[in-house]
């Protein structure tokens, strides 16, 4: 089942010479992990923020079906309120009755523990480093029983060797919770630890390669070629 998706979506930016994109069709499966990779300038962000309803499109439309829940965006930035303690930041949308799904007290006691957080609920975010914000970050987004999480290049300002870490605690929790994801990134090793299925974004010229690496042995080395074409001009 799709849980979200683009149906012919062009966007313009004002003072643009062109769209940023343009009769974009994209769907994310329902409990499926979508990496969406591209080089800078692709879309990306845009599409992000499209799926997040935080931009519109001047044509086509994006496809929630009969789920009125708007997905949950986890920014590169964890964007903590410094003044919450972490289950004050995880629980805050628990305060909102817009949010059909938010997290009393005790759901967020259970929710840090399965984040492997539980120790630090009572620290303010001056006091955790920039991998204990991140998963923070992602909590609170799961605390509201999203349909889908959006997350745009999350572990982007973080080490390589706590990055690595977060890519696999991502992919677990992910499969734990079992909703469906929407991770926008630079790194090709991000995408094939965390991704069921990889799609290429090249700007107004849409989608033009996909991969799922479970399923049909993509590796490194095939996507970092397209990117190589991709730069040179030659994506069919």
């Amino acid at each position: 089942m799709t849980r979200l998706a683009l149906r012919g979506v062009t966007r313009w930016h004002p003072g643009a010479p062109g769209p940023v994109l343009r009769d974009l069709d994209l769907e994310v499966a329902e409990q499926e992990t979508l990496c969406v990779l591209g080089a800078s300038g692709a879309g990306k962000s845009t599409l992000v923020r499209l799926l997040a309803g935080l931009e519109e499109p001047q044509a086509g439309r994006v496809d929630r079906g009969a789920d009125a829940r708007r997905p949950a965006l986890v920014p590169q930035s964890p964007d903590l309120f410094p003044w919450l303690t972490v289950a004050g930041n995880v629980g805050l949308g628990g305060r909102y009755a817009a949010n059909t799904g938010r997290a009393g007290t005790g759901q967020v006691a259970e929710l840090l523990d399965s984040l492997g957080i539980a120790e630090l609920a009572r620290a303010l975010p001056a006091e955790l480093s920039g991998g204990q914000a991140q998963r923070v970050a992602l909590g609170r987004a799961l605390a509201v029983d999203p349909p889908v999480i959006l997350l745009d290049e999350p572990f982007s300002a973080l080490d390589p060797a706590i990055r690595a870490d977060l890519q696999v605690w991502l992919r677990e929790v992910l499969t734990a919770v079992r909703t469906s994801a929407v991770l926008v990134t630079h790194d090709v090793d991000e995408a094939l630890v965390v991704a069921d299925r990889i799609v290429y974004l090249d700007g107004p010229r849409g989608i033009t390669a996909q991969w799922r690496p479970g399923e049909d042995g993509t590796t490194r080395e095939q996507i970092l070629a397209h990117y190589r074409a991709d730069a040179l001009g030659a994506t069919a």
